[in-house]
């Protein structure tokens, strides 16, 4: 199970919790990852990544051991902390302004 740690508002979306527990089928990626969050919370679908062209939402980050891992391809293996449990893979909503 990879823990999964939302922001506020697609914790309304979703209605759970901060934090969520995922199972990923195959190789544990940041795609699947988001596959799996989306599997499992459908409500979410479209707002972490666009339906069509499957690409990062501009204001949607993840980060992961203290790292961004927004900009790494969808391809990139997940860091073992977090396949061990000791770290959350983290979904943040940015912010701009100024």
């Amino acid at each position: 199970m990879i823990r999964v740690v939302l922001p506020y508002h697609l914790q309304n979306l979703a209605r759970t919790g901060r934090e969520v527990e995922i199972s990923v089928e195959g190789e544990p990626t940041i795609r699947s990852v988001v596959e799996a969050l989306e599997r499992t919370y459908p409500m979410l679908r479209g707002t972490i990544r666009d339906q069509v062209t499957g690409q990062r939402r501009d204001f949607v980050r993840f980060f992961a051991c203290g790292q961004d891992w927004s900009l790494e391809p969808w391809e990139t293996s997940i860091p073992a902390a977090v396949l061990e449990g000791r770290e959350p893979f983290r979904v943040v909503g940015a912010m701009s302004g100024g």
